[in-house]
């Protein structure tokens, strides 16, 4: 013991998860039956029902008045009582209930039809007060008796079930047990399901058949959920698919106004990625049950008996077209989600070649205006050329007549009119000048 410790302590410190993770693979340990044996079995949904209420239903278990919460915090409870035990499995969305108790004598392989429930363990009203809503309920008979002649046994177990047509498998390698069911449901809301097994199957092997078949049935039930959802769901898939080919045509004639169509387009799109929030984790649940499902079947290792279906065939042509109506009413979704996005696209392309068009136009405008005012301040300059040309003249006049009436000999209109080319050069060329400096500028 010590050296155990003094190993674990030469470790790092351990993860916060570590121990949880490490025992989950022993949080719900496998059941072993004693044959023969009568199992009842209900799986309840549990999406408005709490841990408490629960646990509360369970301390009317006799002797289990001292229960607690804590001891259900692991989502999985056997209880041991007088002559049967219980079996309590919390899941994301059921709750399972498994009793296993003896079987009653006029229950035996022999019997034709027997009824069960008045022979159940439970304390009286207990089973149909369990808190949740039923959606699988199944008696499961297990048996000795002969496979040498599996035929033969098959026949008793149809008077087992009442005449009924029913699926049959010998399941495990060497065929050591014989799958009797005919999956209908009773007017008590249960199912039937009968194994047969040599007397010398053992108590793990009992259990682990028991609940490879239950959790078939129960898995089976859950992939289905998907289904109904998936039949409501394709009307209204139809009609915005019809409702996306009206816009993009629409959208390639040009007859509706981009405004008009991202409106139709936003409306559009908001409807289907509600429809995916609200229904895409039932079709992924749907596909991971089926999975379960399958691997179930696959862990049988079924061998048929000549002219009777097997659990596994009957699966595959019942549960099969289901599965692919939800699995194609889900990619449906998913398609009709990216041709509304490509439509947007389009849509955006659209509005982006008009505004970009527009925005050529407003240059052209820019440009034209631009080209209007170079034209004008070309005039302007023009004209503030001759009229600077003409202050600075007629300064010149002024000066010239101001130097002859101090006595300079010069005539005044002579030297003005000398001096017009020469003022009129220098005027431009310093206008010039300014021009250039200011377009280096800008």
């Amino acid at each position: 013991m010590s050296s155990d410790i003094v190993l674990h302590n030469a470790l790092p410190p351990d993860d916060q998860q570590r121990t949880l993770l490490h025992n989950h693979v022993h949080a719900r340990p496998s059941q072993r039956i004693h044959l023969p044996a009568l199992v009842v079995y209900a799986a309840v949904f549990n999406g408005d029902v709490t841990l408490e209420q629960e646990c509360e239903h369970l301390r009317r278990l006799p002797g289990q008045q001292t229960l607690m919460t804590d001891h259900l915090q692991n989502n999985f409870l056997r209880l041991r009582l007088q002559g049967y035990t219980l079996r309590w499995e919390r899941h994301s969305e059921f709750t399972r209930y498994t009793l296993v108790q003896h079987l009653p004598d006029n229950a035996q392989l022999g019997a034709t039809e027997p009824e069960l429930l008045s022979s159940l363990s439970l304390p009286e009203g207990w089973l149909a007060g369990i808190p949740g809503r039923t959606f699988a309920a199944i008696k499961l008979v297990m048996v000795h008796g002969n496979l040498n002649r599996p035929e033969e046994v098959l026949t008793m177990a149809r008077n087992w079930f009442g005449e009924r047509p029913v699926v049959a498998s010998l399941a495990g390698r060497n065929s050591h047990s014989l799958a009797v069911t005919d999956f209908m449901l009773r007017d008590s809301g249960f199912e039937r399901m009968l194994v047969v097994a040599p007397i010398e199957t053992s108590e793990s092997r009992a259990g682990r058949i028991a609940q490879r078949l239950l959790e078939i049935e129960t898995y089976r039930l859950m992939a289905l959920r998907g289904l109904p959802v998936a039949k409501q769901l394709i009307p209204e898939l139809s009609n915005a698919e019809q409702q996306l080919a009206n816009i993009t045509a629409q959208l390639e004639n040009k007859a509706v106004s981009e405004q008009e169509l991202l409106d139709k387009l936003i409306s559009l799109a908001g409807r289907i990625e509600r429809a995916t929030v609200e229904h895409m984790y039932r079709f992924a649940a749907t596909r991971a049950y089926d999975k379960l499902v399958t691997q179930r079947i696959t862990e049988l290792r079924e061998k048929a008996i000549p002219g009777t279906q097997t659990i596994g065939e009957f699966m595959g042509r019942r549960l099969s077209p289901a599965i692919a109506t939800v699995e194609a009413t889900a990619q449906r979704m998913v398609s009709l989600s990216e041709r509304i996005s490509r439509t947007s696209d389009l849509l955006r392309t659209r509005v982006d070649i008009i505004t970009e068009a527009q925005n050529q136009q407003l240059l052209e405008k820019l440009t034209r205006g631009q080209e209007l005012q170079l034209r004008l301040q070309s005039t302007v300059e023009g004209l503030s050329i001759a009229a600077i040309s003409y202050y600075v003249v007629s300064l010149v006049l002024y000066l010239a007549k101001a130097g002859k009436a101090a006595g300079l000999p010069v005539y005044p209109e002579m030297v003005a009119g000398a001096m017009i080319p020469i003022v009129l050069g220098t005027v431009w060329y310093i206008t010039r000048r300014i021009h250039d400096k200011y377009l280096k500028l800008h």
